[in-house]
């Protein structure tokens, strides 16, 4: 059984649409994370879609990045970091990891 995803979007500091996204992003939950992405997309640009909350996002779940990511800023735990190089989307497009010192 896999950790249910919980999304909530909102504004950073600066400004920019915020998309949160919490759980696990899998085969479950695919269809709702990428429908809030694409409406996030569409209705500004860059959007920042925080990971920092998600344990585990499948082949699927880079995808939906992967579609959008000249659009997106990430910011991502330490965990998912591998996942992203290796796909190749840290070269695509904005990411960053929270200092575990903060």
């Amino acid at each position: 059984m896999s950790t249910p995803l919980t999304l909530s979007t909102g504004h950073d500091p600066a400004g920019r649409p915020v998309l949160t996204a919490r759980g696990e992003i899998d085969m479950a939950n695919l269809a709702t994370f990428r429908a809030a992405l694409e409406t996030a997309v569409t209705q500004a640009s860059p959007v920042v879609v925080d990971l920092t909350a998600v344990d585990y996002l499948d082949s699927g779940a880079i995808n939906a990045l992967f579609v959008h990511a000249e659009h997106l800023h990430l910011i991502c735990n330490r965990t998912l970091l591998p996942a992203l190089r290796i796909s190749g989307l840290t070269e695509l497009t904005t990411i960053e990891t929270p200092d575990p010192r903060a």
